[in-house]
């Protein structure tokens, strides 16, 4: 999801409760902090020898150890207002994907993609899912090439194998 995206959908209902939830229904817990925005810059090189660059708009959620259970969640406004503050001091850029920085014993530690967000009544639900890892080699090979032409048609022969990276490095 892009920022400008899940930014208009706290937009929506300030005043409902944020609520981030993962693929298993476990939530953050209550009394989290929004500690860091981050306006994230990757440069990067693929295993077939292709740079790449994107930008990531990255939330960093803490919940310190004496929230308790009688702690609330942050509102959407709390949240647009850190946002909005934020953006007026770094540059934000709003096309960017907006990913979730958290980790707990619930929560193996990582940078969660929004896959959606939900309102009901009082609350806003912001549904996280973990990155996967890809070779974007591989699937711009598959892409341009018909199954029996691409480097990765064979179960035996890998697109990063040492004799495919020797021929793009």
């Amino acid at each position: 999801m892009k920022t400008i995206e899940f930014i208009s959908q706290l937009r929506a209902a300030p005043d409902n409760h944020l609520i981030f939830v993962d693929l298993k229904g476990q939530s953050v817990h209550r009394g989290y902090h929004l500690t860091e925005l981050k306006a994230a810059s990757f440069q990067t090189v693929d295993c077939g020898g292709q740079t790449n660059q994107w930008q990531e708009t990255i939330v960093q959620l803490w919940v310190p150890t004496n929230a308790g259970d009688d702690s609330n969640y942050m509102t959407a406004r709390k949240f647009l207002e850190i946002f909005d503050k934020v953006r007026g001091m770094i540059p934000l850029d709003l096309d960017a994907k907006i990913r979730v920085e958290y980790g707990d014993e619930n929560f193996f530690p990582s940078t969660y993609h929004v896959r959606a967000v939900a309102h009901d009544e009082h609350v806003t639900r912001v549904f996280l899912e973990p990155p996967a890892t890809a070779c974007k080699a591989r699937d711009r090979r598959i892409a341009a090439l018909s199954p029996a032409d691409s480097c990765c048609a064979l179960a035996t022969e890998a697109c990063c194998s040492a004799q495919a990276a020797a021929k793009t490095f």
